[in-house]
């Protein structure tokens, strides 16, 4: 693990950062609602920070390229945190839709910085112990930031300081961290139409997870404001949700590598619709149930997009896998610009219950969806299966292309068993 030490420099910049993200989604939610922003125009902030992500995550190997991480990250990490002194300094529905996209493209590139240097800062025997404790500083961080909003209040001007400062500070071990600049990730030419035709459930899926986990981030607030939780009810809401998707993953991914995928993807599927209908209509106004019912929601709704893409890279040649997990990114995308104006719209004519209606309907189509594929293929032998991966965001599949040593393993472990690999994407968007 000797290895693994210059890297805590690295860790310690992420947690910061990844708090501060996660507190930003919820903060501008809540103190959205607070300044009498509709739940249309609180989606469309979601949908302008979607679409900055996806252009920071096309356009930050280009960035990297030029100036290297250090100074890519220190620019990208200034921007934001100018931009959340903005927030509370400029209330106008269109300046923050504008600072969101700034923010998007941001935090797409700050996490293609940190993740491409994890990556290629460790050697193969390490790798998975270190995207193991990054996955845990993912979870702690996010849901442990998401409580300084009861504890700073999301009314004035406090916390939005505590998220610049955060943003700030993740400088800090970044700028004084291992001087090694590691080289910039290649950049990936992409071709969707290609990858659609691997898997057409898989590209699907991607889409309509997008949709619906960026509904439930941009909008879950919105959704526990109205009912009329506390403040402090609300990050726990939110709170459950992430936990749950993280705490399912594994044993999910260990039924999929054992069993079909697909019916492994269709189980968690209608499980994800059944708990979205409770919280429409059964959970109601009670703090509790809720609580109970978005835990269930969220451990199969979160999990859906790392099932989809490890459907998709069992039917991968080698080779393609960088290429498909590219493309299935771009599909989340797609589907993530898409959803919070979409869910927002919905919301606002039928209320708040709304969010999880629209989300069980997406779950519907893909059900059904994966019945027809199901019929019109066969699925893959379990001896050609690849080991499932569990993935928190997808922010950052180009961040892979910096870890030379995992493509080089990769390759060993195909000719080893021509297609028992061990493929490891980065971690899934919140």
């Amino acid at each position: 693990m000797s290895s693994i030490r210059p890297l805590i420099p690295l860790l310690l910049a992420a947690g910061i950062l990844l708090g501060g993200n996660g507190l930003q989604g919820t903060l501008i939610a809540l103190r959205g609602a607070e300044e009498g922003f509709s739940a249309s125009t609180i989606g469309l902030m979601g949908t302008f920070y979607f679409a900055g992500f996806l252009l920071g995550c096309l356009a930050v190997t280009r960035i990297l390229k030029a100036v290297g991480h250090v100074r890519t990250f220190s620019a990208l990490a200034a921007i934001a945190s100018i931009g959340t002194l903005l927030l509370v300094l400029v209330i106008d529905p269109w300046m923050w839709c504008l600072i969101r996209f700034a923010g998007g493209f941001c935090f797409a590139g700050l996490f293609t910085v940190i993740e491409a240097w994890l990556n290629s800062g460790v050697g193969n025997k390490d790798r998975a112990s270190v995207l193991a404790i990054y996955r845990m500083v993912d979870i702690g961080s996010v849901t442990s930031a998401q409580f300084l909003i009861p504890l700073f209040g999301a009314g004035g001007f406090a916390i939005f300081a505590v998220m610049s400062m955060m943003i700030t500070l993740s400088l800090v071990p970044v700028s004084l961290a291992d001087r090694t600049n590691p080289a910039p990730p290649e950049e990936v030419k992409l071709d969707l139409a290609h990858v659609w035709r691997i898997s057409p459930l898989g590209s699907i899926g991607c889409i309509a997870v997008g949709i619906t986990n960026s509904a439930f981030r941009t909008l879950s607030p919105v959704y526990a404001e109205q009912i009329g939780m506390s403040v402090a009810d609300v990050v726990t809401f939110v709170s459950v949700g992430i936990f749950g998707g993280a705490l399912i993953q594994y044993p999910l991914g260990y039924l999929s590598d054992r069993w079909d995928r697909r019916a492994v993807l269709l189980t968690t599927t209608c499980c994800a619709m059944v708990a979205a209908l409770g919280l429409a209509f059964v959970a109601r106004g009670d703090p509790g149930l809720n609580f109970i019912m978005v835990f269930v929601f969220g451990s199969f709704a979160m999990p859906l997009y790392s099932l989809s893409a490890a459907h998709s890279n069992d039917r991968a040649d080698k080779g393609e896998f960088v290429l498909i997990n590219a493309a299935l990114m771009l599909f989340y995308s797609f589907g993530a610009i898409g959803g919070p104006l979409a869910a927002s719209t919905v919301m606002q004519l039928f209320g708040p219950s709304a969010l999880f209606m629209f989300s069980a309907l997406v779950y519907a189509i893909f059900i059904l969806v994966i019945l027809y594929r199901m019929r019109v293929r066969s699925g893959v032998p379990a001896g050609n299966r690849g080991r499932f991966t569990a993935l928190l965001r997808t922010s950052t599949i180009f961040a892979r292309l910096a870890g030379k040593n995992a493509e080089l393993s990769t390759e060993r472990h195909h000719d080893r068993d021509s297609r028992r690999l061990t493929k490891t994407p980065p971690a899934e968007i919140e």
